[in-house]
C-alpha cells in the first residue's frame, strides 16, 4: 500500500508493459518507425495511447479532434478504438511529419475514419466553429505547441459536447513545472494552464503521471 504514485523503474515500466500492452501490430510498427526520426520523445508512450483507447470505447466516442499529430500514432490509436462510422479530426501545421502517418493510417485499414488538416490549429478550430460544430465533438486531445495551450483548451471546451472528455499532454514537462523563475514561455503557459484548470468551474479534472503526465477534464 501507498499514498504516493510508484516511482516506475525502467525494469518496473518493461514489465508493466509485458503484462498490459495490446499494441496493434501497425500502431507498434508506427511507434517502432517514429522513434527512427528525428524528434521521436515528441510521440507519447503506448500504455498512453492504450489508455486513449480505452476512454473512446468507455465514452462511445464516436467523433474526436486532435491538436498535433506528429507521426500519427496517437490518431491511430483513437481511430482503432472507435467504431466504424468515427470520426477524428487532426491538426498540425507542419505537412511533413504527418506524410509518415498516412502509410501506416493506410495499412490499419482508418484511413476513412481520420481528417488530417494541415494549417495552424487555431485556424482550423475556428473554422469547425465558423461551421456550427460547437457542442458536437465527444473527445479531444492537445500535444502541440505549449505556447498555444490556453488557446487550444478554451477552442475545444466549446467544440466538445457536455459530458465531453479534453486530453491535455505534458502537463508536467518533465519536472519544469516546479521552476519557479527564468521559465521559458512553454514552461509559463503550461504551469497557467494546470493552475487555470485546477480552478475551472466548467469541468471536472484529474491529473495522471503518465508518459509526461496528462490531465482529463469532462466539460459540465
Amino acid at each position: 500500500m501507498s499514498r504516493k504514485t510508484l516511482n516506475l523503474t525502467t525494469d518496473l515500466h518493461d514489465y508493466m508493459l509485458a503484462n498490459s500492452l495490446r499494441e496493434h501490430s501497425v500502431a507498434k510498427e508506427l511507434r517502432e518507425y517514429t522513434e527512427t526520426l528525428s524528434g521521436a520523445n515528441m510521440q507519447i508512450s503506448p500504455e498512453q495511447g492504450q489508455f486513449m483507447g480505452l476512454l473512446i470505447k468507455l465514452l462511445g466516442v464516436t467523433r474526436a479532434i486532435e491538436v498535433g499529430t506528429f507521426t500519427g500514432y496517437s490518431a491511430l490509436c483513437v481511430a482503432l478504438a472507435m467504431p466504424d462510422t468515427g470520426y477524428i479530426v487532426t491538426c498540425d501545421c507542419d505537412d511533413k511529419n504527418p506524410q509518415h502517418a498516412k502509410a501506416f493510417w493506410q495499412k490499419a485499414g482508418v484511413m476513412d475514419k481520420i481528417d488530417l488538416k494541415i494549417a495552424p490549429a487555431i485556424e482550423s478550430l475556428n473554422t469547425l466553429l465558423d461551421e456550427n460544430q460547437q457542442d458536437s465533438y465527444d473527445f479531444a486531445f492537445i500535444d502541440a505547441d505549449k505556447r498555444n495551450y490556453d488557446n487550444y483548451y478554451e477552442l475545444l471546451l466549446t467544440l466538445i459536447r457536455p459530458g465531453g472528455l479534453i486530453l491535455i499532454d505534458n502537463v508536467l514537462w518533465g519536472g519544469k513545472v516546479l521552476q519557479n523563475h527564468e521559465q521559458d514561455k512553454q514552461t509559463q503557459m503550461i504551469q497557467f494552464v494546470n493552475h487555470k484548470i485546477q480552478q475551472d468551474e466548467r469541468v471536472d479534472l484529474s491529473m495522471l503521471p503518465i508518459g509526461d503526465g496528462l490531465t482529463l477534464a469532462r466539460k459540465r
